[in-house]
């Protein structure tokens, strides 16, 4: 795990936890954990100055917190962001079915690599880190492709398929974090929080 400034004062510190996303389904995963938090969407233009995956996923998390913060500075802000990287080339949410189902005929038959940033950013500082979870895609049919892309799932999900809906069918293998792949890496979550003082299952 990567860091900047190590967020180590307690919760009580803040006036609460906001998660700087709109995701229902990181909504789901971090209210699992048995935190309180608010939610408060960032609405950045996802750009990066840099080009390898995993530093731009950790960097659009940390500018998603930022932007949280600017409006938010007395919170403890916690943001993610999820890229898929084949051979180095980032494949993002698909405009449309059409280049939902380009993305799948990239994936069919290979591994692809899924990179999810975490951002936990306070009055005292900043922690991130990155989370890598390899996955590998069973060779697909034209028709199999053309019945996901229509489907509509992918179309807001980077790679242009969602693991834990009909897009686990297309997945043969999974080597890391599964929750990572959903785009929230638990792991990874709870280590930043316990280490802001934020208790996660009743433990900080």
């Amino acid at each position: 795990m990567n860091s900047d400034v190590l967020a180590a004062e307690p919760l009580s510190s803040f006036s609460e936890l906001i998660l700087a996303s709109g995701s229902p389904r990181r909504r789901e995963l971090l209210g699992g954990l048995g935190v309180t938090f608010r939610v408060v969407t960032a609405d950045i233009d996802e750009l990066s100055a840099f080009t390898d995956p995993a530093q731009v996923a950790r960097d659009l998390a940390e500018q998603k917190a930022r932007a949280v913060a600017a409006r938010e500075p007395h919170s403890l802000i916690l943001a993610s962001d999820t890229l898929v990287a084949l051979d180095g080339m980032l494949l993002g949410k698909p405009r449309d079915v059409q280049q939902n189902a380009e993305h799948l005929r990239h994936l069919s038959g290979r591994t692809h690599s899924v990179f999810s940033g975490v951002a936990l950013l306070g009055p005292n500082g900043l922690e991130s880190g990155v989370e890598q979870t390899d996955v590998t895609f069973r060779p697909l049919s034209e028709s199999e492709i053309s019945y996901y892309a229509r489907s509509g799932e992918g179309l807001d999900k980077a790679g242009g398929y969602g693991i834990q809906g009909l897009g686990m069918a297309l997945v043969s293998r999974i080597e890391g974090d599964y929750s990572s792949v959903v785009g929230f890496p638990l792991s990874l979550v709870m280590r930043l929080l316990r280490a802001a003082g934020v208790p996660v299952w009743g433990q900080s």
